[in-house]
């Protein structure tokens, strides 16, 4: 029986013509910016957003609630279809926990049906990434339980590589400090951050200037890439506004693997609120995180 949805939420920064042309349902998250709010249907384009926190407004950000999980599983459910949801990494949001309570709440009131909801531990085209593994597996004929089996064995092999271009945001997310914020900014110090086994964003390394950032994150590639070396060939590559510096970081990558897929897309607006413009980040499966 292969009568189910996989479904997620917009922080899997996939491009919507993906959603549509695979039926993969998405819940969305929204942000606050300037006083007004901004939700599915009225985001800004990325450009205009990322030029307004360069102008120096400030965005928040808001986490999926029961209520508009609900929203995403109930017409599914009325359909007579179960779900998969693959939900944006507890470690960084409280989302998950609210799917999760739509979908018992939602089982007790359609007897049969079943809601898996899944804590991705992953983030952005990581995220993006378990979700189109996912559901490739689902249109090769997996169940549900093959599947979900799958992505909770599979999922922290996806390997998340970051570097942004201004401290400043990740001191306002609490992920650096003041400190350091500031003699990075007079030194051109420019960090490297991965997603944990726990799903949290974490500082692994600093280099001084930008090329060498994004450089840095194509060697991290080789050494954590281990026994997925010779069958790589899909990378998925999500940007804040820099499409030419994430095509240089991808013809690097290129050199070295024999890529057959490559996705590079915006950093959505509500990662990109703590990331900021400049963000640049690497995703592909590897032994280790």
């Amino acid at each position: 029986m292969n009568d189910y949805m996989i479904t997620t939420d917009n922080n899997a920064d996939l491009p919507e013509d993906f959603y549509k042309n695979h039926e993969v349902g998405c819940t969305y998250l929204s942000y606050t910016l300037e006083g007004k709010e901004y939700t599915e249907g009225n985001f800004l384009p990325v450009e205009e957003f990322y030029n307004k926190m360069r102008a120096g407004s400030m965005p928040t950000t808001s986490q999926v609630n029961p209520e508009s999980a609900r929203a995403l599983f109930e017409p599914y459910l009325k359909d007579g279809r179960d779900i998969l949801h693959i939900a944006f990494s507890s470690g960084l949001s409280g989302t998950f926990n609210s799917c999760r309570i739509a979908a018992e709440e939602l089982m007790q009131e359609y007897p049969g049906r079943r809601v898996l909801v899944l804590d991705s531990l992953s983030a952005s085209l990581g995220q993006g990434l378990l979700v189109y593994l996912a559901q490739e597996r689902k249109e090769r004929g997996g169940s549900i339980e093959d599947v979900a089996n799958w992505v909770e064995t599979h999922k922290r092999n996806i390997v998340h590589l970051f570097t942004v271009d201004d401290l400043d945001h990740l001191y306002r997310g609490g992920r650096v400090s003041r400190t350091t914020a500031f003699l990075g900014g007079m030194l051109n110090i420019k960090p490297i951050l991965h997603v944990d086994d726990a799903g949290k964003l974490i500082p692994i390394g600093k280099v001084r200037g930008r090329k060498k950032s994004l450089l840095e994150l194509a060697d991290l590639m080789d050494r954590k890439i281990g026994s997925y070396a010779k069958s790589c060939n899909m990378i998925f590559i999500s940007h804040g506004d820099c499409r030419e510096e994430a095509e240089f970081l991808a013809r690097k990558i290129k050199q070295k693997y024999q890529i057959t897929t490559e996705l590079i897309n915006d950093v959505g607006a509500v990662i990109g609120a703590h990331s900021g413009p400049g963000t640049m980040a690497l995703f592909f499966v590897g032994d280790v995180r």
